[in-house]
């Protein structure tokens, strides 16, 4: 049964001393990480890093099961830093099979994705044998993450590098844009489009440990589609492109937390789906209006 459901009758609810502690720390931590996602949404939309994002977020997969095999993977810090590490070498892994002649870069996602979760699911299993008495994460929490067992301790550390991502990509944001939009021209104009590009790599690779604790790793590269897809079907602008995006995507995490508790539904599923459902209203309105 939903934890939420369980400890609550009514919305009214949520606003109990009890239940706010429990719940409110989740609920601001999928916040800021779906801000910080809906911005970079765009940048992965725009230069079709969709799949990156699938292989890096998979690879987290390995990741943890490195972290188990190491017996830290009760130590969130420790945990959350390895994890990091290794996506950070798969995104990296995949950029450079990408870059070979002959290899295309669907296929160089598809190694390092299979083989990531084929190291972490037998890093895993070896980890309860060698840890018996230890918590050792469980294929569903990995997966599909938990917004509910969030506490402030996340919102904050949540907070710090959702800023450290915004202010870089602030700061490097001509360039950035330069690069999404046309790579063969920033070039012309002197943009070391290397650099950007492993730039967004690392930003890109950051958000998606983020998300991975609250939706898992199948879901976790839908905050970085979505939100961006959804808004380039509504506009061509680029501020408003940026603005509609982080807007999609709060809203579709509001939405689908009420979801979750009304339907008593996973809840990083629920997110999931409601941002699908306003892709498919985006795509719907435009079709309207492309008639018109």
């Amino acid at each position: 049964m939903n934890t939420l459901r369980y400890l609550t009758q009514s919305p009214a609810d949520l606003f109990w001393p009890g239940v706010l502690t429990l719940f409110w720390p989740g609920v601001l931590t999928l916040l800021i990480v779906t801000a910080i996602c809906s911005l970079l949404s765009v940048v992965v939309v725009l230069k079709r890093m969709a799949f990156v994002g699938q292989g890096v977020s998979h690879a987290g997969f390995g990741g943890v099961g490195v972290a188990a095999a190491l017996g830290v993977a009760t130590s969130t810090p420790a945990t959350l830093a390895i994890v990091l590490a290794f996506c950070l070498a798969s995104a990296f892994l995949i950029a450079a099979l990408s870059r070979r002649r002959d290899t295309k870069p669907d296929t160089a996602i598809g190694i390092v994705l299979v083989g990531a979760m084929a190291l972490g699911s037998v890093l895993l299993h070896l980890a309860h044998e060698w840890y018996p008495t230890e918590r050792v994460p469980g294929w569903e929490g990995i997966l599909f993450g938990s917004i509910l067992f969030s506490g402030w301790a996340d919102a904050m550390w949540s907070a710090g590098v959702a800023s450290g991502i915004l202010a870089l990509a602030t700061w490097f944001r001509r360039p950035v844009v330069a690069w999404a939009f046309d790579e063969s021209a920033a070039e012309a104009m002197g943009v070391r489009v290397g650099t950007v590009r492993t730039l967004v790599l690392i930003l890109v690779t950051l958000a998606i440990v983020l998300a991975m604790k609250l939706v898992g790793v199948v879901l976790a590269t839908a905050l970085l589609v979505l939100p961006g897809a959804t808004a380039l079907a509504l506009s061509d602008r680029w501020r408003a492109v940026l603005t509609l995006s982080m807007l999609v995507g709060l809203l579709g995490a509001a939405s689908g937390i009420v979801i979750s508790f009304e339907a008593d539904w996973p809840s990083g599923a629920s997110v999931v789906l409601a941002l699908v459902a306003i892709y498919a209203a985006a795509r719907g309105v435009r079709a309207v209006s492309g008639r018109r």
